[in-house]
């Protein structure tokens, strides 16, 4: 395991209210890293950076397929992107380099997976800067 799917483990995984977690990074669009199990397509990097910079209204008032999974959109600006189906949910948060994906499942509570995801997204803004 690389220092980066540490970090997504120790920040993300070890809440118990991650079920998996990526990094994409945007000058590429390729996934950086991911957890055990979270097998991201480059076609999946490439939706989610498309879902930030051409199509946020789309999301925001149709919500996303990924993962053949549709979400409806709870949150969507030029900074996160909040999406449920039932009992499963998909986080998408955007840095100036990356963009943090985590998804959580049933049992999990999505608050404290939002939380989750964005203070790890402010760790690589302080980075950035």
């Amino acid at each position: 395991m690389n220092q980066i799917q540490s970090l997504l483990n120790d920040c993300l995984i070890k809440t118990k209210h991650v079920e998996h977690a990526a990094i994409i990074k945007l000058k590429d669009e390729t996934v950086w890293a991911s957890t055990p199990g979270f097998n991201l397509q480059p076609q999946h990097a490439l939706l989610l950076s498309s879902a930030f910079f051409k199509n946020l209204l789309h999301v925001r008032r149709e919500g996303l397929y990924f993962k053949e999974q549709h979400y409806k959109c709870v949150r969507a600006d030029e900074c996160s992107i909040y999406l449920k189906n039932e009992d499963i949910g998909l986080i998408a948060v955007k840095t100036d380099s990356y963009i943090l994906v985590a998804t959580y499942s049933e049992g999990m509570y999505p608050s404290v997976c939002v939380e989750a995801v964005e203070k790890l997204a402010n760790y690589f803004r302080d980075k950035e800067n």
